[in-house]
């Protein structure tokens, strides 16, 4: 019988409600204060403008998961990308709303703070230690300035606090089928933080490890039925496997959906990838013949984008007699690779057994196999190569416009087309979606470019040989028509016209999704950052003493300012923390090899899983970095840095719980935690100016807050 009154009852965490308030008011309260470009929001600003402009961009620092996050934000407070992002500390206009461009990773990095209060309690900790935890991230002057800009710090941690905590909360949750929900969403997790920044694949990896350790220990358990072994594993490697990958799709699949209009970094990308934008290389290609035929006119643009994008150019220049080493050349006339659109870029494939250079009606497809004649189109000689060494690359063969001087060198302008990317041996050469190796009959060598740069001679244009001896799977002997049309002027001055004046034939040409999904992981994982120096770079070692600060902004006329620091005490609280750990384990081990047990079971494997994501989540988002050729800044070290403070709290419970027996040591333990805890806030209260920008410090004042004699604290006498 139902019971009158109804009565709902329900549990509230004062403790979490404190801190999530808390939180919101460090992260969000005058939000929009400086109405200035802070650091590197002059870098994430440029993508944010793109995306309201529906631009395709390349980043190679990452997937665009955090990118389009802060487009969001952006969205929502009805940017439309007309700002430009040229340099720190410029002022938004009254156009911009700057709040809206901060707030969801301000709101990220809020709501870290209550994830790991309750990921420590996940842990197996008491609401004491979750409430130290949360105090710790709350108190962090560095996590609280990555979180008030526009800045992927904040969201990636987020992502990474929630997949651990959803996959403990799994774990602990239990026997029932509701409790896999927790397991979709910490899969879901881990590919949003990979998608947010690669950095977040090393968590991911963690977090695979544990959860391969307690499949492990679940398969040996005799006490569960065969079938219910099953279907955990399977249902473990759908959340954990199967999901994040498909997300992380899923990320671009968004991605280029939005991004369908041509952009600035276009020519980066295979000249498919180009003709499915709108404008740019779509608008040139657009109803271009499909096949190649016998006759046609076509621009071929190398495959390989090392040094830069180019396209097979000749000119009406020849080659030195005699280079500067003393080494001859044929003087023939130079083949290039030349990195701009020009009307030189045009060749005519001819039919060596006839004489005709324009297409026969209906035309002759060349297909894989077939060997060819090119001609310049502006000058008609013909590609050639021979027994000469090339300029740069004497290993290999010269390429030239064959010009016959009436000598004992006859030409050499056979060239087979393989096409690399075939699906039958009969396939015909197609423009855009064919990637063909031209190979020299007479030599075997394949058409390539080397990528040196020539002398003035050359022009400085890109140096291209014929190469026997290459990398099979090299994008450098790989190339692809570009734009084409079909030939119709036999003579060469009506074909020069010809040059300028396109035909167009309606052909419907698309490329996959999956085409370019993957040709833009290759890109972005290939591309090569330019080694820069700058002033705030930083090395990992100099990360763990907080060696080393980044001035965030710096207003134009007064000392206020704000600066990547963090809360020293709290800091140095991590380090010891970490250290205690390590100490502590080893004599634990030490005595357990020797038969003692100093712990109940149940307490060491919350120690040692305590170790696991904590010390554990620290080294893989530390020690990654010691390999890493890119220039690294202090807030790299972030996610690493919340790990410890996660920690911090737990290290002293157990201590206070375990190791300490006597009244007197538990209250010596007590406040010496309370004195910490009541620095941190202290310290945290002497960085705030620079933490928030204000109040306006005197220069003493700031030259006071110059702890270590590295930090770079700027101001002005007045």
């Amino acid at each position: 019988m139902l019971q009158l009154p109804p009565v709902v009852t329900f549990r509230v965490d004062l403790f979490l409600v404190l801190v999530t308030l808390l939180s919101l008011w460090t992260r969000l309260s005058n939000l929009g204060y400086p109405n200035a470009v802070v650091f590197d929001e002059v870098y994430y600003g440029q993508f944010v403008s793109l995306y309201m402009k529906r631009v395709f961009f390349i980043d190679d620092s990452g997937p665009p998961l955090g990118h389009m996050i802060l487009a969001l934000g952006a969205y929502m407070g009805g940017f439309d990308g007309n700002f430009v992002w040229n340099r720190i500390g410029a002022e938004y206009p009254s156009s911009v709303n700057v709040w809206s461009l901060r707030f969801l990773p301000a709101l990220s990095g809020a709501l870290c703070v209550p994830l790991v209060y309750l990921l420590t309690l996940e842990l197996k900790f008491s609401h004491l230690s979750a409430l130290g935890a949360s105090l710790l991230l709350l108190l962090e002057n560095s996590l609280i300035v990555q979180s008030r800009f526009m800045l992927l710090e904040s969201i990636l941690i987020f992502f990474v606090l929630l997949a651990f905590f959803s996959y403990l909360r799994f774990h602990n949750s239990p026997d029932s089928g509701s409790r896999f929900l927790w397991l979709l969403l910490s899969g879901a997790s881990c590919a949003a933080a990979v998608g947010v920044k690669y950095v977040g694949l090393f968590s991911y990896l963690l977090l695979l490890g544990v959860a391969f350790l307690h499949t492990w220990n679940l398969i040996g358990d005799r006490t569960i039925s065969h079938l219910s072994v099953c279907v955990e594993c399977v249902c473990r490697g759908v959340c954990v496997l199967v999901v994040p990958v498909l997300l992380y799709v899923f990320w671009f699949y968004v991605h280029l959906s939005l991004l369908n209009r041509s952009g600035p970094h276009d020519q980066l990308m295979s000249s498919a990838f180009q003709a499915s934008l709108e404008g740019g290389l779509s608008r040139i290609t657009r109803g271009q013949p499909l096949e190649v035929a016998y006759g046609s006119q076509v621009t071929l643009r190398s495959s390989s984008s090392q040094p830069i994008p180019c396209w097979l150019h000749s000119h009406k220049a020849n080659y030195p007699i005699r280079y500067e080493n003393g080494r001859g050349s044929s003087h023939q006339q130079q083949v290039t690779c030349y990195p701009f659109k020009d009307v030189n870029n045009w060749w005519i494939v001819k039919d060596p057994g006839r004489q005709e250079l324009v297409v026969s009606s209906p035309p002759r497809p060349v297909r894989h196999g077939d060997v060819v004649q090119l001609v310049h189109g502006m000058t008609s000689r013909f590609l050639n190569s021979h027994d000469v060494a090339a300029p740069m690359s004497p290993h290999a063969q010269e390429v030239s416009g064959y010009i016959d001087f009436n000598v004992s060198m006859a030409a050499q302008n056979l060239w087979r087309v393989v096409i690399s990317n075939r699906e039958a041996e009969s396939d015909s050469w197609k423009t855009i979606l064919s990637e063909v190796r031209l190979v020299h009959v007479n030599t075997t060598a394949v058409l390539r470019l080397s990528g040196v740069s020539l002398p003035d001679w050359g022009f400085r244009q890109l140096e291209v040989v014929a190469d026997k001896m290459f990398k099979s799977h090299s994008s450098s002997v790989e190339w692809t028509v570009e734009e084409h049309r079909y030939g119709t002027s036999q003579e060469q001055k009506e074909r020069e016209v010809e040059l300028h004046t396109p035909t167009h034939i309606d052909v419907d040409r698309k490329i996959s999704f999956w085409a370019k999904f993957f040709e833009l992981q290759l890109k972005m994982l290939t591309m090569k950052q330019e080694d820069s120096e700058h002033k705030y770079s930083s090395s990992p070692l100099e990360w763990i003493t907080m060696e080393t600060n980044i001035a965030y902004w710096l207003h134009s006329s007064t000392n206020a300012q704000i600066h990547l620091i963090g809360n020293p005490v709290s800091w140095g609280v991590a380090n010891l923390s970490l250290l205690a750990y390590q100490l502590l384990a080893a004599f634990y081990l030490m005595r357990r090899r020797r038969g003692f047990k100093d712990l109940p079971d149940g307490v060491w494997c919350q120690f040692v899983c305590l170790g696991c994501v904590c010390v554990g989540g620290w080294l893989v988002n530390f020690v990654p970095f010691f390999l890493m050729e890119k220039t690294l800044f202090l807030y790299h070290y972030l996610p690493a840095l919340c790990y410890l403070h996660l920690l911090s709290p737990a290290l002293l419970e157990h201590a206070h719980s375990h190791l300490l027996s006597s009244a007197t040591h538990r209250h010596a333990l007590r406040f010496c935690a309370s004195a910490v805890l009541l620095s941190i806030f202290l310290s945290y209260r002497t960085f705030g100016p620079l933490t928030y920008g204000n109040p306006e410090l005197t220069a003493n004042q700031l030259q006071g807050l110059k702890w270590r004699a590295s930090w770079d604290i700027l101001y002005r006498h007045r």
